[in-house]
């Protein structure tokens, strides 16, 4: 959450239906975890916690019955105690070519929001369910950081987002086009 009570879910939501959107005009076939800012738990969970982990299993389901598929998973980062550290920066889970997929999508978020301060991809340890689970070469795109005040009021403009949608459907885009050659 940004400092003014900007929730992420919906930034993150915003940017996914961006990419959505865009590579649907490229043909590509896509397919969503959730198209509104609701949890997809099991009907019998009750406590918050059992709403969560049902959710991230649903998830890895959902996920790992996708032949073929790649998960691109949005996200926006926080550190309160360094509010002047900015950037998008992207992870990866080590299944197949997810790693040439991250440095694809994180060289062109470097190109065209990160400047001057490029980020280096990351792979995600087993403390991620979702990226830990799943079955499918996945990246997980910090798009920027909501404790930032400018980056976290760039975050929420339908511009930037499209900017980082873009961004990262090109970084996807190269990484196919070179994994089919």
């Amino acid at each position: 959450m940004a400092n003014d009570g900007t929730v992420e879910s919906g930034i993150n939501l915003s940017v996914a239906l961006m990419v959505e959107d865009l590579a649907r005009l490229a043909g590509w076939d896509t397919v969503m975890t959730r198209r509104e800012d609701i949890s997809i738990h099991d009907e019998g969970s009750e406590t918050i916690r059992e709403k969560k982990n049902s959710d991230l299993r649903n998830r890895v389901a959902l996920c790992n019955s996708v032949e073929g598929g790649i998960l691109i998973s949005i996200h926006q980062n926080s550190l309160p105690s360094v509010p002047s550290v900015h950037g998008a920066q992207v992870f990866y889970n080590g299944v197949g070519d997810s790693e040439f997929l991250a440095q694809a999508i994180q060289d062109e978020l470097n190109r065209t929001v990160n400047g001057e301060s490029g980020k280096e991809i990351k792979r995600t340890g087993d403390n991620i369910y979702l990226m830990a689970n799943v079955t499918c070469p996945a990246v997980l795109v910090e798009c920027g950081f909501l404790s930032n005040p400018q980056e976290a009021e760039l975050l929420k403009t339908q511009d930037y987002q499209t900017k980082l949608a873009m961004a990262i459907l090109a970084g996807v885009e190269t990484a196919m086009g070179s994994a089919e050659k």
